[in-house]
């Protein structure tokens, strides 16, 4: 899967303008009382990175300054997906001094997110460079941000799974247990004649062999060691794809990646993501 909501889109714009609506109506609400200290004047400010990283939510930060005053302009000097250095000026803003004080923190609240999220996974997706893994996101998302973090995944490089619980089936232990056997799992995911994809989780070798008996497409790999892993490969032939899964990190992924699997989840993209830390300043 790529991303959902191509940027430019339809959608993507809708998307963008109601997370900054909901951001500022949080942040603003009645007003911003501390701006309303300040001369009403004309000013400009920049935005500056202090660490290396790859931009993403461009569109985030014109929505903010644009949803609190039309009038303010933005000259960006770098472009969605960029990496930039440390101190280097990312863009101008021009307008009034209040709008642009009471725009400032929602903006770089979604700028920085979003940067740390597509900065993460290019660390990733280039660890494993020369494999044939590709790089996953999963639904470990912050809640309301879904889709806004897995399109700065895309932008890092990565690739999606599932948007959510309606679009694709993934069959864990509980359902497998629930259901009373993989064979079992599977034959009830078939019979629901879906055109979702249908992946089922496996924690050992054993378990590799039932699904794979039972006509699985796609298999997730549990926490399975790298030895276990080299073995699933071996075993599957190409039969179903294999995805690796769990005690994924920067560490370990290029030898997860070597072992052969299609691909590698990793839940750290979008749930263990630091601010990238950037600033805006008023000249």
């Amino acid at each position: 899967m790529t991303n959902h909501y191509p940027r430019g889109s339809q959608q993507f714009n809708l998307l963008v303008d109601m997370l900054v609506k909901t951001a500022l109506t949080e942040d603003v609400g009645t007003g911003d009382l501390t701006a309303s200290l300040i001369p009403n004047t004309h000013t400009n400010a920049t935005i500056i990175s202090r660490e290396q990283a790859v931009i993403c939510g461009v569109d985030w930060v014109n929505a903010c300054f644009k949803q609190i005053d039309e009038c303010v302009e933005i000259n960006w000097q770098v472009s969605e997906g960029d990496v930039v250095s440390p101190n280097q000026v990312l863009c101008e803003i021009h307008g009034n001094a209040r709008s642009l004080l009471t725009a400032e923190r929602c903006a770089l609240n979604f700028l920085q997110t979003l940067s740390a999220v597509a900065t993460h996974t290019q660390q990733y997706v280039k660890l494993v460079e020369g494999t044939k893994a590709k790089i996953h996101d999963t639904r470990k998302t912050l809640p309301g941000l879904r889709l806004a973090q897995k399109y700065a995944v895309t932008i890092g490089g990565g690739f999606n799974q599932r948007l959510a619980l309606y679009e694709g089936i993934l069959i864990k232990e509980n359902h497998i247990a629930a259901a009373g056997s993989i064979a079992a799992a599977l034959q009830q995911a078939l019979a629901l004649d879906t055109s979702a994809s249908i992946q089922i989780e496996v924690e050992n070798l054993s378990e590799l062999n039932e699904a794979l008996a039972a006509g699985a497409t796609s298999v997730l790999l549990d926490d399975f060691s790298l030895e276990d892993m080299r073995t699933a490969v071996k075993t599957n032939n190409g039969k179903a794809l294999l995805e690796g899964s769990g005690s994924v990190d920067l560490s370990t992924v290029r030898q997860i990646a070597e072992t052969g699997v299609d691909r590698i989840s990793v839940g750290a993209l979008t749930k263990n993501i630091q601010a990238i830390d950037l600033s805006m300043r008023i000249k």
